[in-house]
């Protein structure tokens, strides 16, 4: 398949409930990089924080048998609706992270988790928490990166999308020290959103963002598999 039949191809249908993170650039980015891997009919697909479930229908759309995970109640809720809207069979389950499915491998592992650098200390909470990330914005890319090298099979991957703003060395790094190989294979550059907006004094004292810096945010994938 062309990049540009990639492109062309229609999302599945999406219905999000109030509070749950309705999909965006970062969901597309991610979703080119999945249909670029290749998932083959019955890869067993991983969808760590799956929000909407939106990636994991189109895991399972390309033949995947899916698992899907989030902590949010409404999330699952609309994760489910979402597998049923597309007629395809989901495994939907509530949970934090890897403790869903102790034990298991799986081909392929996607994730956009929260990422956004958050002033607010503690657990975010309402529909904040799609997003936020404590202060570095690595509360949960770093338990991904952490979980992947149990979670992945033998020639396995994991496709993980998050900001530069909360730094892509550090998650090459981490994944490195677990014996990942790990490279960015997709970028996007795109406009400060709301939420980032909203926080550009308290970005600017932390140092992520200077009077000098582009208002843009670089959204990144990254691939990595057992070395």
């Amino acid at each position: 398949m062309t990049s540009e039949s990639l492109t062309r191809t229609p999302p599945p249908r999406c219905w999000t409930a109030t509070g749950v993170y309705r999909p965006q650039d970062d969901t597309r980015l991610l979703r080119r990089a999945l249909r670029r891997e290749g998932v083959t009919d019955g890869a067993e697909v991983l969808d760590l924080c799956t929000g909407s479930g939106v990636l994991a229908v189109e895991s399972a759309l390309l033949g995947g048998r899916v698992t899907a995970v989030d902590i949010s109640r409404r999330a699952v809720f609309s994760a489910r609706c979402n597998a049923l809207l597309n007629r395809r069979r989901v495994t939907v389950r509530r949970g934090d992270l890897a403790a869903t499915v102790q034990g298991r491998r799986f081909d392929l592992v996607i994730s956009n988790p929260p990422y956004v650098p958050s002033p607010h200390p503690g657990p975010a909470r309402g529909a904040a928490r799609a997003w936020d990330a404590g202060a570095d914005g690595r509360l949960l890319v770093d338990r991904v990166c952490d979980a992947a090298p149990a979670l992945l099979r033998p020639g396995g991957a994991l496709l993980l999308v998050h900001s530069h703003l909360c730094g892509v060395e550090p998650t090459l790094s981490r994944l490195d020290r677990h014996g990942l190989r790990a490279g960015v294979v997709d970028r996007a550059q795109l406009p400060f959103g709301r939420i980032l907006r909203s926080r550009l004094a308290w970005l600017r004292e932390r140092g992520l963002v200077t009077d000098r810096t582009p208002l843009t945010e670089e959204l990144v994938v990254i691939r990595a598999e057992h070395a």
